[in-house]
């Protein structure tokens, strides 16, 4: 996966697509990202760089629940790879 910003807008795609909202605040993230499940918004460290919010994006997506038939095609094949890279790893 290339570390460009197409693919974290790609990846933000997914988690909107899914109906989670992703914004980047300051704060004190030990792991560069907050969830607060209740509304559905993935907060991220907003000094991250390319590379780190690709990286904080890919560890974030399986643990969510999303919505598969809401997915468009391209998000579908993504989150898939996605979910393999992560079962790959663990």
């Amino acid at each position: 996966m290339k570390y460009t910003q197409t693919t974290v807008d790609k990846l933000e795609d997914v988690l909107g697509e899914s109906g989670y909202v992703v914004r980047y605040e300051r704060g004190t993230f030990q792991s560069g990202w907050c969830l607060l499940e209740a509304r559905s918004v993935v907060v991220l460290n907003k000094f991250l760089n390319t590379e780190g919010r690709i990286n904080t994006l890919m560890e974030i997506i399986p643990q969510l629940t999303i919505q598969y038939d809401k997915l468009t095609l391209e998000s579908q094949k993504l989150y898939e790879s996605v979910v393999k890279k992560s079962v790959a790893e663990a």
